[in-house]
């Protein structure tokens, strides 16, 4: 399985070959291996000169290794999992290779040269033998909308017997003047889209990897709901989400229902079932900028950035350790330079004033309050509703009552940190108090499964901004 990347020699426009293999990070007088699962990479440059810059991407598959620790169904199939065309074509496992082989190129990032992240240069890609069902008219639609110029010429079925036909495998060449991490991430996502399959199992991450490498690009698209289905392996629901979150305005009524539909009977933890709420909440007052104080491990932050509406998200946290735990969650160094200016971890107290806070239209405080002392909570209020003054914040706490539904008892906390957990009464009293002291307006909520007598696991105060 072979592909190869070509920069030629443009002097008219400062265009120096040898740059490409500054923004791909690999040295041209080595070559590179990698080992994958089921599979080896290796990354080398058959030319490099004044001329031309061109690097080879060759997959070695395990075709034997992949029957081996297969885990599905074999039934009647056995022998189609020996002969097929798996590591002779650019599919898959050819995505997976190019993310990890080139990742910092595909990030968007190059300490060598910056300034060469966003240029647009003249590059070239040669795919031998590329899947394309559908034939050509699909390889067009996919790439003609991105700017490319294709060619492309079909592979036949037999040499020795012309009247078999065509296969569905071209040889491709395709040309574009556009950024490097663009292209990477256009063949990242569009190879598996021409193979309409995929080597692995796809759950609910591949819309988090389908929206990393694709959304800069993708919401413009005009085979968007192709491309989002085929990639997701014709999961209807997975499909949805991932167009729903590039381009929230355009979902009609009907995919807005099925959604609707799909979440009441999904079955969620009271944690989720608090996310959703916040991220709801958070939507319906139209909030762009968020600022999640003591976010944590950043479960509601991944929730938040898979929304367009939300131009920024920020997570403040006073521990490291949560911190580096939420980066990894979000995966913020494989991420493009742009989602990673919308997505940063601050480290920082929520009892000390910032004034970066002051630009956040919401403050997001979940399960937050219960593990400071009370005594502190005055620093807390005075930085959130006095200086930072966000149009929208929103607190979440345990309520006590609900706790004998736990199996508790009445001088047992569900968290050993909590310093305190308030009863109804309690919080309405306090969140009254901070409605007087500040230009604010609250509204309460509860989050969970109610009960006629302790009310809902979870308590939700709303604060609008008066002016």
């Amino acid at each position: 399985m072979l592909l190869t990347l070509s920069l030629q020699n443009d002097p008219e426009n400062n265009i120096n070959p040898t740059d490409l293999s500054y923004l791909l990070h690999k040295h041209p007088d080595r070559i590179h291996s990698f080992s994958l699962s089921h599979s080896t990479a290796h990354v080398f440059y058959p030319q490099y000169d004044e001329n031309q810059c061109q690097v080879a991407l060759l997959l070695e598959v395990d075709a034997i290794g992949l029957v081996r620790t297969f885990r599905g169904p074999m039934s009647s199939k056995q022998l189609t999992h020996y002969l097929n065309d798996r590591p002779y074509t650019a599919n898959s496992f050819m995505s997976v290779a190019l993310a990890r082989a080139f990742r910092s190129a595909i990030g968007g990032r190059c300490k060598e040269r910056e300034a060469l992240v966003d240029c647009k240069l003249p590059l070239t890609v040669h795919i031998p033998v590329l899947p394309c069902r559908g034939g050509q008219p699909v390889l067009e639609k996919l790439f003609s909308p991105l700017g490319y110029e294709i060619f492309a010429e079909p592979i036949a079925l037999d040499n020795q017997f012309s009247e078999w036909g065509h296969s569905h495998y071209y040889q491709v060449t395709l040309k574009n003047k556009c950024r490097l991490v663009d292209l990477l991430s256009h063949l990242y996502v569009l190879m598996p889209v021409l193979d309409n399959d995929k080597h692995y199992w796809v759950s609910a991450d591949e819309i988090e990897k389908l929206l990393l490498r694709g959304g800069d690009w993708l919401a413009q698209h005009p085979a968007k709901e192709f491309i989002s289905l085929r990639y997701l392996k014709h999961k209807k629901h997975y499909a949805q989400i991932a167009l729903a979150a590039l381009a929230p305005e355009q979902i009609d009524a009907e995919e807005k229902a099925d959604l609707a539909e799909a979440e009441l009977e999904k079955s969620l933890t009271l944690n989720q079932q608090r996310q959703q709420k916040v991220m709801d909440t958070l939507l319906a007052h139209q909030v762009q900028s968020i600022l999640d104080l003591g976010c944590g491990e950043g479960k509601l932050m991944k929730l938040l950035a898979s929304h367009a509406q939300f131009k920024s998200i920020i997570g403040v946290d006073v521990s490291s350790q949560a911190l580096d735990r939420a980066s990894s969650r979000l995966r913020l160094e494989h991420w493009s330079e742009r989602q990673q200016h919308r997505i940063q971890l601050w480290h920082g107290s929520a009892f000390y004033s910032d004034s970066r806070w002051t630009s956040f239209e919401g403050i997001c405080c979940i399960e937050m309050i219960e593990h400071m002392d009370e005594d502190r909570l005055e620093a807390f209020i005075e930085n959130v509703f006095n200086i930072a003054q966000p149009k929208l914040v929103i607190i979440t706490t345990p309520n006590q009552e609900y706790n004998v539904v736990f199996g508790l008892t009445e001088t047992q906390r569900r968290h050993s940190d909590h310093r305190f957990e308030w009863t109804r009464a309690e919080f309405t009293t306090w969140c009254q108090r901070i409605v007087d002291n500040y230009d604010y307006q609250v509204t309460l909520e509860g989050i969970g499964a109610n009960d006629q007598n302790y009310g809902h696991p979870t308590q939700m105060a709303v604060f609008t901004r008066s002016t």
